[in-house]
């Protein structure tokens, strides 16, 4: 009776394999590894960014001369302020100021935040086998992560027609302007990703084909690459625009 009790406690051991002692399935374990190497990555950029930003030299105002009226001596010998680079606004002009530092990235981050935020209670959701409130949050982080999008363009455009490009920089030293697109387009670029599989997981859950599993194991899934990639613009957001 002993041997058979020992025998049988043995094969459902956790060590003897062909159990998950962490309850992660293979595609989220996947997801996951994707992750791990993606912020090897972005982590490999952002420290270029530094060591690029920190080989020129700073603003140093009894030396460059001073910021009259808000504005910036630009100059591609040192590096520019973050404040008079990033501080224009939408129809700044007709709503009667011109300098507005760091408010427009300021809006499009909280908007990426919150998307953030709608997709945790998609998938809490899921959890709860809720189809109609795993479409809505779902819809709202679409929304979101096209609103970022969007946000993310004009300033491109802004950026285009002030005379920036990969090989010159109307603010300062080419390699600000030339980090600045790669490192933000290879950004948005991961944003669009995430759109399209959120799009798609939208689209699955209103056809039903996950209640029909019986589990919402995809949003949870997507949800942490959307995470990610809004951790990832915090801390481009610091390196870029508060550094």
């Amino acid at each position: 009776m002993s041997t058979a009790t020992t025998e049988i406690s043995s094969k459902t051991s956790i060590w003897n394999g062909g159990q998950s002692p962490f309850n992660a399935s293979y595609g989220k374990l996947m997801m996951w590894f994707f992750l791990l190497s993606d912020a090897f990555t972005f982590s490999a950029l952002l420290v270029t960014y530094g060591m690029v930003r920190y080989s020129h030299a700073a603003y140093d105002p009894s030396v460059h001369g001073a910021i009259v009226d808000n504005v910036f001596p630009f100059s591609q010998g040192y590096w520019p302020l973050p404040d008079f680079v990033f501080n224009s606004f939408p129809f700044a002009h007709q709503l009667g100021f011109d300098h507005a530092p760091l408010v427009f990235v300021g809006i499009m981050t909280f908007i990426l935040i919150m998307s953030s935020v709608t997709m945790v209670l998609a998938v809490e959701a899921g959890h709860r086998m809720d189809k109609k409130a795993v479409e809505k949050w779902m819809l709202w982080t679409i929304i979101g992560g096209l609103t970022f999008l969007g946000c993310q363009a004009w300033e491109w455009n802004h950026f285009i027609h002030a005379g920036s490009s990969l090989s010159y920089n109307s603010y300062g030293p080419p390699d600000f302007a030339a980090l600045f697109f790669f490192i933000t387009g290879f950004h948005g670029t991961h944003v669009l990703s995430g759109v399209l599989l959120n799009f798609l997981i939208y689209y699955r859950t209103v056809t039903g084909m996950y209640e029909k599993r019986g589990h919402y194991e995809m949003v949870e899934k997507v949800g942490l690459y959307w995470h990610f990639v809004d951790l990832v613009w915090v801390f481009v957001f610091t390196f870029f625009y508060l550094i």
